[in-house]
């Protein structure tokens, strides 16, 4: 005889499985901010910009599908290790079936469509940050390096120029910028209006780079003889921590800048204090200095 599950096996399957998909549903629940964002940079009082829900929920949802298939598949692997087990008194061969026509259409149409639809949301958010509609109401140049920063306030026609963390690991709370992590007083800070769109036009002086902001949840790639653009409306007030996310050389790990997000106010008077300080003008991509600062002239086109 052949053996077949016995119904006890199949109820104890099913209980099995209507326990994990609750216990899975609780946790959700009750899991904190963090586990909710799938561990990624955010805030509970507010998104950062307004593409870090979108990239937050690709990201959270690729990961509950990719969870979801795998709790499926072990399931179903599980469920016939103990339904189809040979059985003491069985010692026949189970029944060797060559092709099962309506599981192999399955497995071809599913992992189609998941592909597809994980395909056509990335597609969605990659567009809506790559292609902005809306015009930019801050442009800022920003050139790197080895191994930091320059910024150009492009409308204001003022800069910013950094030198490199001789030690980025010795960084002492003290040396936070506003005692955020990640930040230095010493590194180059980009100061950005809350609520207005910001382009960025990146360009490298040498090799590749890629700037990179963490709680932006984005970064571009800096190219030598390539400009880069990226859009983004900053939300939430705060200072943050960028760097470098391109392997570029010696002192990499020193390529290191803040960024501000300030109200426009704020925002003006910094650009006056550069003013101030005789930083005006625009940095060039021909300019190579290891160490500041530049006279306006010097920086001029």
């Amino acid at each position: 005889m052949h053996s077949k599950p016995s119904t006890r096996t199949r109820r104890a399957a099913l209980r099995a499985s209507a326990l994990a998909v609750v216990v899975a549903g609780l946790a959700t629940g009750c899991a904190s901010e963090t586990v909710q964002r799938g561990y990624l940079p955010g805030y509970e009082d507010g998104e950062v910009t307004n593409q870090t829900a979108d990239i937050t929920q690709l990201w959270v949802g690729s990961w509950v599908a990719a969870l979801a298939v795998g709790l499926i598949t072990w399931g179903l692997i599980l469920w016939c290790i103990a339904a189809y087990r040979k059985r003491r008194d069985d010692h026949r061969l189970p029944v060797q079936t060559r092709y099962h026509m309506p599981l192999e259409i399955m497995y071809t149409v599913l992992p189609t469509l998941m592909v597809l639809a994980l395909f056509w949301h990335t597609d969605r958010v990659m567009t809506t940050i790559t292609e902005p509609e809306d015009e930019p109401d801050v442009r800022i140049g920003v050139i790197g390096k080895q191994w930091s920063w320059d910024f150009n306030y492009l409308d204001e026609g003022v800069y910013e120029y950094g030198e490199h963390v001789a030690d980025p690991g010795g960084v002492t709370r003290d040396k936070l910028l506003d005692a955020e992590p990640g930040t230095d007083v010493d590194a180059p800070t980009l100061y950005l209006p809350v609520g207005q769109t910001v382009e960025f036009q990146l360009d490298s002086r040498d090799v590749n780079h890629s700037f990179w902001i963490p709680a932006f949840l984005y970064k571009e790639d800096l190219i030598p003889h390539h400009t880069n653009y990226y859009q983004v409306t900053p939300e939430r007030e705060g200072t943050y921590a960028g760097k470098c996310a391109e392997l570029c050389g010696e002192f990499h790990s020193g390529m290191l800048f803040n960024v501000k997000v300030v109200s426009q106010e704020e925002f003006d008077a910094h650009m006056e204090e550069l003013r101030a300080a005789g930083q005006v003008g625009e940095l060039g991509l021909d300019l190579v200095r290891e160490q500041g600062p530049i006279d306006a002239e010097e920086a001029e086109h």
